[in-house]
């Protein structure tokens, strides 16, 4: 299993500690960090469509208007901050985000 986010994001902390918690193997990638390849993107942007690209983001918030309007795909390689996050990537699914329910259906479909 995989998750893919931001070492200093909160949500992504949460979403680590509770998997952790049921003693699965978890492996972190900091997309800032890391980086991400233009495939796994693909497949994410096929998986979640526009709601990959975080909106609310003070990358987003930093971008002109002209850059918003480049390719969801262009923008998440130049800037890969803008993912929403965490997305967590599994042998027979992928989530995005992390809440209680997410947590919920997460665990439940592997336990």
């Amino acid at each position: 299993m995989k998750l893919y986010g931001l070492k200093n994001c909160d949500t992504c902390k949460k979403a680590l500690k509770a998997l952790m918690a049921t003693d699965l193997q978890v492996t972190f990638i900091d997309v800032r960090l890391d980086g991400i390849d233009y495939k796994k993107l693909t497949k994410f942007y096929t998986l979640f469509q526009d709601s990959l690209v975080n909106t609310r983001s003070a990358t987003w918030r930093g971008l002109s208007l002209e850059e918003r309007q480049r390719a969801p795909l262009e923008l998440l390689m130049d800037n890969p901050t803008l993912m929403k996050r965490p997305v967590i990537e599994c042998d027979e699914f992928s989530t995005l985000g992390w809440n209680k329910d997410t947590e919920r259906t997460f665990l439940e479909r592997l336990f």
